[in-house]
């Protein structure tokens, strides 16, 4: 009875053991291939659910079903127009033919080492080849040229404001379609490419942007100058709206004053008609007034400015 107990659990343990080296589950994300002694065995296994394989000599290798995403490093590649830029790369792939993907790359980080030098080749030999307005704007970018500044156009005349023949879209469904012709003999669906970011490398952004600045302040420097000479065209305009405002001016008060002495000449004359004496007594004592006390004058006794001195009241006796 004591070797038996042992000998149960023995048979259960390896029992266990057994069932559990037969049994694997292929998830719903997930496709499986049989390997045995390094060789796949059998059909690709894509249900879900729980299989069967032989117990310690064959294994599982899973792969996913889903879309796996691929960058790429940032790399340094010069246009056709020899513009240094750097360009950082994505793409979209699954595993189309598990088997094959087995058989020459092995797994995931094998995939990505190859797509690696395949994407990349492509890009290199793509970017290389198209001018950079071809890289950066898209297949429908337009401009309407009179909306732009005419000092811009000034300054850039060799600014390309033509629609590209090939533009960003196009660019990278060239790159699918190159890169893509080297799949099936690696087992994988690619998707799409698509490039995420371009830009100039150090050194030529220093001088693009220093180029950019000189630009600017050129297109400043000539705004400035026609604000200055609008500004003198202003002021000529105004000195000489003033002037003509001060000579209007001078010449509305020349007239006033002169109607305003013939007012005066004409109620002295209505005066001078209505009391030829007394008008003639007053204007003599304004003249009067305006001898000082050392004015010295020579007259003649019978002058008639001393006809009022002479004329005194004459005197009262008791």
């Amino acid at each position: 009875m004591k070797l038996i107990l042992p000998a149960v659990l023995l048979l259960v343990v390896a029992a266990v053991a057994v069932v559990s080296s037969s049994l694997y589950i292929v998830d719903q994300k997930e496709q499986a291939i049989i390997v045995q002694f390094g060789e796949p065995i059998g059909d690709v296994v894509d249900t879900p659910g729980l299989h069967w394989k032989k117990p310690f000599i064959q294994e599982v290798r899973r792969f996913d079903k889903r879309l796996l995403f691929w960058d790429g490093d940032v790399s340094q590649i010069p246009t056709l127009g020899r513009e240094f830029i750097l360009v950082d790369t994505t793409a979209r792939w699954r595993i189309a033919d598990p088997l094959q993907f087995l058989r020459s790359v092995r797994d995931e980080n094998g995939a990505r080492t190859r797509l690696d030098d395949i994407i990349d080749s492509v890009v290199r030999d793509m970017v290389s080849s198209t001018e950079l307005e071809e890289i950066v704007r898209s297949g429908d970018w337009e401009v309407d040229a009179e909306q732009i500044d005419d000092l811009v156009l000034a300054e850039r005349e060799d600014l390309d404001l033509e629609r590209p023949k090939l533009g960003r879209e196009r660019l990278e469904q060239e790159i699918l379609t190159r890169a893509s012709r080297l799949m099936p003999e690696l087992g994988i669906d690619l998707r799409d490419v698509r490039i995420k970011r371009v830009n100039y490398i150090d050194s030529v952004r220093r001088q693009v942007e220093s180029r950019m600045i000189a630009e600017r302040q050129s297109i400043a420097e000539r705004f400035r100058a026609e604000g200055q000479g609008r500004s003198r065209e202003i002021l000529g305009e105004m000195q000489r709206d003033l002037q003509r405002i001060q000579s209007e001016a001078a010449r509305k008060a020349e007239e006033i004053r002169g109607d305003a002495d013939a007012e005066a000449t004409r109620i002295y004359g209505e005066a001078f008609g209505i009391d030829p004496e007394f008008y003639a007594f007053f204007r003599t004592l304004e003249t009067y007034r305006t001898l000082g006390g050392n004015t010295t004058l020579m007259l003649r006794a019978d002058s008639d400015f001393f006809r009022y001195l002479e004329q005194r009241a004459p005197a009262h006796g008791p």
